[in-house]
């Protein structure tokens, strides 16, 4: 049964059909009204064909609705010109990548995205009631603990004529919890592969990131991201763990690994599936043009729990190794932004979350059958050409540097 907060709109010429709210260029988001485009300069309606939202440079719509899982289908195309139209959800969630139609040719797409609240529902006494937010998360990443589901339409000649959004609350949820380099990154041109993640699974799965710049393991603990995710986990969910870059300044080994514990045995109390995940390497090269680990003896102690507690490993460590010595001292550059050996742009990121989902098939967890159909295997001592990973920017601002290092 659809809920009440099913919403469908319709971006077409004329009025709408029955059971959809009319959208005009005008249509400006209004707490009110609970809908409209986060901003209507250069937006353009055109009403030629089936009609359709368009602009010379990308454009946010927004919809108020409770937190949860969603199904948004988009109706994309013109019937007298070609389009290309690449989709990102919150904070540059990666949904949609270069959809292309011909002139005549229309198509609806769908995805599931995950949207949130600081709150903590059914916190006990004692317990955090809500998460607590980083400066950031309040200002340049306030999108991602809004009231709204802010869709970005990206792309040479986007044509958008309708938007549907259902609660999808019966679909499983991967969550994933780590640093900046999992995190959704709010500003170009930083990029982490967890807002990547989303583009290489089926439309009946959704990628909740609850990742944050600077994080670690007793952070996440202490300050309610773990509490937040377990409030909302249901059994038969996922979790994707990694954290390391910051948890080596602040711990010793022995503190590290026993905090990946609490964080399993809270998971397994939920009957949430866990999966660990090392921390990717620095881009920190040798005279020799081998990667240094640069991160100690802390990827061993995440290895050394999933031995113990039988759980399933992504090493991504090893994977960025065999990435960026493939590429070279300078080449490897490429992937990061620039002056920056630990965080990546859209392409690193994306290669990297390439490097996620192959692990995930590689350690033949039960979410491996919704990653997209015909994802060719990825072997990241053979990565993609840098010019082959299109993914247009978003109109971000620059910023301060992700916390952390």
């Amino acid at each position: 049964m659809e809920s009440e907060t099913t919403r469908r709109f319709y971006l077409g010429p004329g009025d709408a059909p029955s059971g959809w709210t009319k959208v005009s260029a005008e249509t400006k988001y209004d707490a009110g009204t609970g809908f409209g485009f986060e901003s209507t300069d250069g937006l353009k309606s055109v009403d030629h064909g089936m009609g359709f939202m368009t602009a010379d440079k990308p454009f946010y719509f927004s919809a108020m609705l409770p937190e949860g899982n969603y199904r948004v289908s988009v109706t994309l195309g013109d019937n007298d010109g070609e389009s290309d139209t690449t989709v990102k959800a919150e904070l540059r969630r990666l949904m949609l990548s270069r959809v292309t139609t011909a002139s005549g040719e229309v198509v609806r797409c769908e995805f599931i995205v995950n949207i949130r609240r600081a709150s903590i529902s059914g916190a006990s006494a004692g317990e955090r009631k809500t998460v607590a937010l980083r400066p950031r998360e309040r200002t340049e990443e306030a999108w991602a603990w809004d009231e709204k589901l802010t869709l970005e339409f990206n792309g040479s000649r986007p044509c958008v004529s309708a938007i549907e959004i259902i609660p999808a609350a019966q679909e499983p949820t991967v969550f994933l919890l780590g640093d900046s380099t999992v995190c959704d990154q709010p500003r170009e041109p930083y990029a982490s592969w967890g807002q990547m993640l989303t583009v290489f699974f089926t439309p009946s799965i959704a990628i909740a990131n609850y990742g944050e710049s600077g994080e670690t393991y007793h952070g996440a603990l202490k300050f309610g991201r773990l509490g937040k995710v377990l409030s909302v986990a249901r059994p038969g969910d996922t979790v994707l763990m990694q954290y390391g870059h910051n948890d080596m300044k602040v711990v010793d080994v022995p503190t590290y690994k026993a905090n990946i514990k609490k964080f399993v045995e809270a998971f397994r109390e939920k009957k949430v599936a866990i999966v660990l995940v090392t921390p990717p390497h620095r881009r920190t090269f040798n005279k020799e043009g081998r990667i240094i680990n640069s991160h100690k003896d802390y990827p061993d102690a995440v290895r050394e729990v999933a031995r113990e507690e039988k759980l399933p490993l992504i090493d991504l460590l090893e994977m960025t190794r065999a990435f960026y010595e493939a590429m070279g001292v300078r080449a490897s550059g490429v992937a990061f932004k620039p002056g920056d050996g630990t965080h990546h742009n859209a392409y690193g990121a994306y290669e990297l979350a390439k490097c996620i989902v192959e692990g995930i098939r590689a350690s033949q967890l039960p979410i491996s059958k919704y990653i997209i159909d015909d994802l060719p295997r990825f072997d990241p001592a053979h990565p993609d050409a840098p010019g082959s990973v299109k993914i247009p920017p978003s109109p971000t601002s620059p910023g301060n540097t992700p916390d952390g290092s």
